[in-house]
């Protein structure tokens, strides 16, 4: 089941980031760079770990390595971008806050904190990366739903209401939620060893699900709409 959910992620997810991807080329990539860099990087580190991915279920010694080795320090890497992505949405988002600065300096000063705390709380040399980075990765992802609902706050004021960001952002609250959920349930079946593999895949089913979701509000809210696109051709 397990190589089963990984090829529908690929076959499901590839073509799904490269819509994206050129959606936000046709011009939302300015006003997103930071999504536009996510999305991109997102594609290449998953066509990286195609192969160790399938790999791993041979479950020789150099395989596991291989796998865990790819997938944790792609998976540091999809971590800063994406608090880098919630950072600018916040940014964008407190334009009419006065000081800006201030605030973002605040969000930026608490984010490093948690992520700090939590890695001294977690950390630990004596057992695998996984192990460790597990419920780390848990508690970076409930840091950034905070964020996230940070930023709906900021963008359900009264006034003029921006629904492009509203829906990019909502599609990162289920993202971060599925996550962070999924992450629990991973952290669950370490625990109980052999006794899990249902809660495992329940795990990775919800991670899964919550990104494939969230690329496809991406790719709906960014695409050019239909009469856009007719203007354009005539």
């Amino acid at each position: 089941m397990e190589v089963v959910l990984q090829v529908s992620g690929y076959v499901v997810g590839l073509p799904l980031e490269l819509l994206l991807i050129a959606a936000l080329v046709r011009g939302p990539y300015k006003r997103f760079p930071f999504l536009f860099l996510y999305t991109l990087v997102d594609f290449l580190t998953s066509i990286i770990e195609i192969r160790p991915s399938l790999n791993y279920e041979l479950r020789s010694p150099q395989a596991v390595h291989e796998w865990a080795f790819i997938y944790w320090v792609d998976e540091r890497i999809m971590q800063t971008l994406m608090f880098l992505l919630v950072i600018s949405l916040i940014w964008t988002a407190a334009a009419y806050l006065r000081p800006r600065r201030t605030v973002l300096a605040a969000v930026i000063a608490g984010t490093l904190a948690f992520a700090a705390i939590s890695f001294a709380i977690h950390y630990d040399p004596r057992i695998v990366v996984g192990k460790w980075m597990t419920p780390w990765t848990r508690d970076l992802n409930f840091c950034a739903a905070i964020l996230d609902l940070t930023l709906w706050f900021l963008l359900i004021r009264p006034g003029k209401r921006d629904y492009c960001l509203l829906m990019v952002s909502g599609a990162l609250g289920i993202r971060f939620t599925g996550q962070a959920i999924g992450e629990s349930l991973r952290n669950i079946a370490q625990a109980l060893h052999s006794r899990s593999p249902s809660i495992l895949f329940a795990g990775n089913f919800l991670i899964v699900a919550a990104n494939m979701i969230c690329l496809y509000i991406w790719w709906r809210s960014l695409r050019p709409a239909p009469g856009a696109r007719a203007i354009r051709g005539q």
